[in-house]
């Protein structure tokens, strides 16, 4: 095996090396930011970049690489740098699935309570919720009718499934893509998800709440999150205490 005469030269001052260069570390910050911050970026952005990295990289390999021209051709490369990183930023700082669920699985299951079997305390059984609808493990009402039964694992995943890939998706619907970028911390995205999972995603996507935190009103709509605090149209205790907690996820970070 035999190094190309120029191969120094190339580690320098190559497209294609600097291409696989910044892809090695594409692959690697996600996993960095997390260790350092805690930080949970949104995957879709580093695959986005690592994809125009490597785009990128191949035009470089049919450039011919001479020294006249190169700086235009360095600043040409260099834009395109600081725009993808432009643009990449605000979604890099979006709230993800798995932040916003380490936040909401505990705050569901805290306040949904859970109705064991008399004949097994180990399995859930379906009852009939305050105001008569059936309802089984954390508040799950889709398809359950009374006599049902489920474990305990099988309760987390319906929950985690039916929060993250109805509720919260359906919800962020409704939200604007300013709202998601700067004001969804993870525990406002819980707290306004909680409330749709309690009351609906379309009655909290229509609500004052959404409105006003699409409108940069973060405190506004936090506020407006503990109006829901009545079930067969009056005011119920836990409702309240429930509102509350809500609220003050939601004010987490709030200016």
């Amino acid at each position: 095996m035999k190094l190309t005469e120029n191969w120094r030269r190339n580690l320098l001052l190559s497209y294609t090396v600097w291409a696989f260069y910044a892809l090695a570390a594409i692959i690697v910050a996600p996993d960095v930011i997390y260790v350092w911050t805690g930080i949970d970026t949104n995957p879709k952005v580093w695959s986005v970049l690592a994809l125009l990295t490597i785009i990128l990289g191949l035009i470089g390999r049919f450039i011919i690489q001479t020294r006249e021209g190169r700086w235009r051709r360095r600043s040409v490369v260099g834009l395109i740098i600081l725009a993808t990183a432009f643009f990449a930023l605000p979604a890099l700082a979006q709230t993800t699935e798995r932040q916003t669920m380490r936040v909401l699985m505990p705050l569901v299951i805290k306040w949904e309570g859970e109705h064991r079997c008399a004949d097994d305390p180990a399995i859930h059984c379906a009852y009939a919720d305050i105001v008569g609808v059936p309802t089984i493990c954390f508040g799950e009402t889709k398809g359950v009718n009374l006599g049902d039964r489920a474990t305990d694992a099988e309760c987390r995943a319906m929950l985690q499934d039916r929060l993250a890939n109805d509720f919260r998706a359906g919800l962020h619907e409704y939200f604007t893509s300013s709202t998601k970028a700067r004001r969804l911390t993870p525990e406002r995205d819980a707290a306004y998800v909680s409330l749709s999972y309690n009351v609906g995603i379309r009655g909290t996507g229509r609500s004052t709440a959404t409105r006003r935190l699409n409108a940069g009103d973060v405190a506004g709509g936090c506020t407006a999150l503990t109006w829901w605090n009545k079930a067969g149209r009056r005011v119920v205790r836990g409702l309240v205490r429930r509102r509350a907690d809500e609220y003050r996820l939601c004010m987490v970070g709030a200016s």
